[in-house]
């Protein structure tokens, strides 16, 4: 295996926390391109099920329009309650931590989830992005999980 090619399998596995079973294909054109539909459970918390969605460019496309190995930066994500909620160790600071991510191009670019805890809302929220070494992208998505009223366990006890 060529060191270009050992590179790309190990980023891409080695960062992946989680790995997204694919649920939807959905195509958009005559040229191959499609928008592509998988489910993640959150690694820390069950009964969470989130389902992210995006563009996956065809073959012919990728000919017509070169930059042939990496996709686009737009997803899309929704996060819902689809069980009893147990939360496990989670990150509470504002960066929150990162809960799934997919390589998008040979090596360097990633749509990421990051799940935050939004303590004052006693809310998950999930944001779905894309991080690139340079020339970051603005497209992102977001999705939230209220905790209130719900029965919820804390394996580390609810933060104060």
């Amino acid at each position: 295996m060529n060191r270009l090619a050992a590179a790309a399998l190990f980023f891409g596995l080695a960062a992946s926390p989680v790995l997204a079973q694919e649920v939807g294909e959905v195509g958009v054109d005559w040229l191959g391109n499609d928008i592509i539909v998988e489910a993640f459970k959150d690694p820390q918390v069950d009964g969470v099920t989130c389902h992210v969605s995006y563009f996956e460019r065809g073959v012919i496309d990728r000919l017509q329009k070169g930059n042939w190995f990496e996709d686009p930066s737009d997803s899309s994500i929704a996060c819902r309650q689809t069980g009893p909620i147990t939360i496990r160790d989670i990150d509470l600071g504002k960066g929150g931590e990162e809960v799934f991510n997919q390589g998008i191009s040979l090596i360097w670019k990633q749509r990421v989830v990051n799940r935050i805890y939004d303590k004052a809302n006693d809310t998950l929220i999930y944001l779905s992005h894309s991080r690139q070494v340079q020339d970051g992208s603005a497209k992102m998505s977001l999705s939230s999980v209220p905790l209130y009223g719900q029965t919820v366990t804390w394996t580390n006890g609810k933060p104060q």
